[in-house]
């Protein structure tokens, strides 16, 4: 059977743990026409949770959805390249009629948008390569507007825009959104401190225009329901010790979980139990792994960057890291230059910061540099 830990995108509601209320209350908001904004750090399966909302039956019937991650976005050129292109690939399987009004929108973008030999039109454009991307902006919300169907749009990661060098991006995509009845949005966003700056600050064009919404670990008593079950359904057997175990280790961070109850179950033979004594060897094997990319993570970052990534991980949550003792602690020099440390390291997503502690991102990254030593 395939592995019912899934590691790679949503795999349908067999394979998805729990978010019950999330989802019951994101299906009655959005379809309620009220503009949501999900807030929580990454790898807690925000994006997961998107596309079940979206799978559910009182969406799937009646809306288009459009699913928008910009992520690696740095202009509003490369924004309306992932948004045209998401749009064009969700319309595709309802038909020539739906895609056929969206091609004819977009204008501006005839000449980029071809045709393969079964007839189905292929975005051309590019990342970086819209040469008049707010005339294009224009454009796809003039589809929304008169799309067959209402439209849901969620936009993951949705803190980038605030990156761009582009001016009032913000302000442009808060008025087309005011403009635009027949489309309801979802802003998802991982960085809790730039998702706020754009949604609850009075000077800021997005202020007041959404509800927000937290995400927090699934609860362990869940989660060892989920994956008791799934062992079952595989016919084998799991001790309730080993998800407490994984999940105490990992602070319930979903794709961890995900990724070392995965190899437990490829590692457990049928009609076998797993074990908590399985547990170390399933973490050392995604180590192994993993260890020549994080190597040249590590590497590439400065060497003070070095040294005060690695006394983060060894604190596991840093607190007061500008303190006198934290920097004799771990031989550091001035305040500010660990805090010059610190921007660059949140800058490329190697740390997170919650409140006034931080931490190491990738919870594996950060055992892999505690083995290296």
């Amino acid at each position: 059977m395939t592995n019912p830990f899934v590691t790679k995108g949503y795999a349908g509601p067999e394979y998805f743990c729990d978010r019950v209320k999330e989802t019951e209350d994101l299906v009655k908001l959005l379809t309620n026409d009220n503009n949501m904004a999900l807030i929580s750090p990454r790898r807690l399966g925000k994006t997961d949770l998107i596309y079940h909302v979206f799978n559910q039956p009182e969406i799937k019937k009646r809306y288009y959805t459009f699913v928008i991650d910009v992520y690696a976005t740095n202009s509003l050129g490369d924004f309306v390249d992932v948004f045209g292109k998401a749009i064009l690939e969700e319309l595709k399987p309802f038909g020539r009629k739906s895609w056929e009004r969206f091609v004819s929108a977009m204008k501006s973008l005839q000449q980029q948008i071809s045709f393969d030999i079964n007839g189905n039109p292929v975005w051309g454009i590019g990342l970086g390569n819209s040469s008049v991307p707010s005339t294009t902006l224009d454009e796809i919300f003039s589809y929304l507007r008169t799309a067959d169907k209402p439209c849901l749009v969620a936009i993951d990661e949705f803190q980038q825009i605030i990156l761009y060098a582009d001016k009032n991006v913000e302000a442009a995509l808060r008025t087309h959104i005011q403009r635009c009845p027949n489309a309801t949005f979802l802003f998802s966003g991982s960085k809790r401190h730039m998702m706020s700056e754009i949604f609850l600050s009075p000077s800021r064009p997005f202020y007041q225009s959404v509800i927000t919404m937290g995400l927090a670990p699934i609860s362990e008593k869940v989660y060892t329901e989920f994956a008791v079950r799934q062992f079952q359904k595989g016919g084998k057997s799991l001790d309730e010790a080993v998800v407490h175990e994984v999940y105490t280790r990992f602070c319930g961070v979903t794709s961890c979980l995900q990724r070392v109850m995965n190899v437990l179950f490829l590692n457990t033979e049928r009609n076998e139990r797993c074990t908590v004594e399985m547990v170390d060897k399933a973490v050392d094997y995604l180590l192994d792994l993993y260890s020549e990319h994080y190597e040249m993570l590590f590497r590439q970052m400065s060497e003070r960057q070095r040294l005060v990534f690695s006394a983060i991980a060894k604190e596991d949550r840093a607190q007061n890291i500008t303190g006198g003792a934290f920097i004799k602690k771990y031989q550091l020099w001035s305040a500010s230059s660990v805090m010059s440390a610190v921007k660059a390291l949140l800058d490329k997503d190697f740390i997170t910061q919650e409140g006034d502690a931080y931490s190491v991102y990738d919870q594996f990254f950060a055992l892999w540099l505690l083995r290296r030593g």
